[in-house]
């Protein structure tokens, strides 16, 4: 078959736009697509936080037993329990336990505020965690004095990655 065209566009041919093409044409575009980075609280932003729950008070590791698993394969809804030791009585009194976090876009997870009528020092719930990220519990006490504990967490997949 000499002499025959092939029924193919040449170079500046006008090829008709059917749905087959723009759906490529539009696939082609979202891989190009770069998503951004997620947000994550930095050093600086985790001591400001501290230092805004607490001011200039010193924190003195221990008092608290944090339980948090070490690794987990999602960051959506991660189970954290936190006692205080303390009589719950006047002068060993917890006033407040503070949840902050490096790894999130902002640090601070969660405050709870304990009255006199509070009979125990145990908070318990689920956090979503962005990345791998130390989770630091502070304890505010009647005296003044702070206390602390703190847990590396790894995590495979991270909630809240794009707030």
């Amino acid at each position: 078959m000499q002499g025959t065209v092939e029924n193919r566009p040449g170079v500046g041919d006008i090829v008709p736009l059917t749905r087959r093409r723009l759906l490529l044409i539009a696939g082609a575009g979202l891989v190009g697509v770069v998503l951004p980075a997620p947000a994550r609280a930095t050093p600086d932003a985790m001591a400001e936080a501290v230092k805004r729950l607490i001011g200039d008070r010193v924190v003195t590791p221990g008092r608290i037993t944090l339980t948090i698993p070490p690794v987990v394969e999602t960051g959506n809804l991660v189970p954290v329990t936190v006692a205080v030791e303390s009589r719950m009585t006047a002068g060993d009194r917890v006033r407040a336990i503070h949840l902050v976090d490096d790894g999130n876009p902002a640090p601070d997870i969660a405050s709870y505020r304990f009255g006199p009528a509070a009979g125990k020092a145990e908070i318990s719930g689920r956090v979503r965690l962005l990345l791998s990220q130390t989770v630091l519990v502070l304890a505010e006490m009647d005296d003044g004095s702070v206390w602390s504990a703190a847990a590396e967490v790894t995590v495979a997949f991270g909630a809240c990655a794009y707030m």
